[in-house]
């Protein structure tokens, strides 16, 4: 198996909404233009019927990044993922930035998540940002605390969405759905 050649980063996107996960991102598109050498677009998106006036504080994330690395900033008016995708594919962008607010479960469907979409749609390889990096202690990358949540089955405390022994319970019934179309499907 011959391994292709990873194309270089030239053209990174930092899409932000001001939220502190956009801040934690800018840091590191910062970082990656600054390491890859890349000129870093900052995009803002406003809803349709929105001013397409640039934000103060576009203008000053983009003066302050500018010391750094080449900046050009821009803002785009409708749905954010559906912009981010077409501004990335219009300029193109060999990677997208963008803070998530780090909504699961019930708060994520109600709300949506921009970058779940724009990861799901992009033309490019997506980094999201939802906090900031694991603190080091004395060179070594300190210990991942254990996040617990609540199961969306059966509420028992669980690190994920659904805890595992839901998980093999619904594949279980699946496989036992299946197998009963099947032998119907014979008779």
């Amino acid at each position: 198996m011959t391994e292709k050649a990873v194309p270089p980063v030239r053209q990174i996107l930092l899409a932000t909404d001001f939220s502190e996960s956009s801040d934690t991102a800018a840091r590191m598109a910062r970082d990656y233009a600054r390491h890859f050498g890349a000129r870093l677009h900052l995009l803002h998106v406003v809803w349709p019927g929105a001013d397409k006036a640039m934000p103060p504080s576009l203008s000053a994330l983009a003066d302050e990044l500018r010391g750094v690395v080449p900046v050009l900033a821009a803002v785009e008016s409708g749905s954010p993922a559906v912009q981010i995708v077409r501004f990335a594919a219009r300029h193109g962008i060999d990677l997208i930035v963008l803070g998530t607010h780090g909504r699961t479960g019930v708060s994520r469907a109600l709300l949506g998540s921009v970058a779940e979409r724009v990861v799901r749609t992009a033309p490019c390889p997506v980094l999201t940002i939802s906090r900031e990096p694991w603190p080091t202690v004395q060179g070594k990358a300190a210990e991942a605390p254990t996040i617990l949540q609540r199961c969306l089955v059966c509420a028992a405390p669980a690190e994920d969405l659904i805890c595992g022994p839901c998980r093999a319970r619904i594949r279980g019934e699946a496989l036992e759905r299946k197998l009963r179309e099947e032998r119907a499907g014979r008779i």
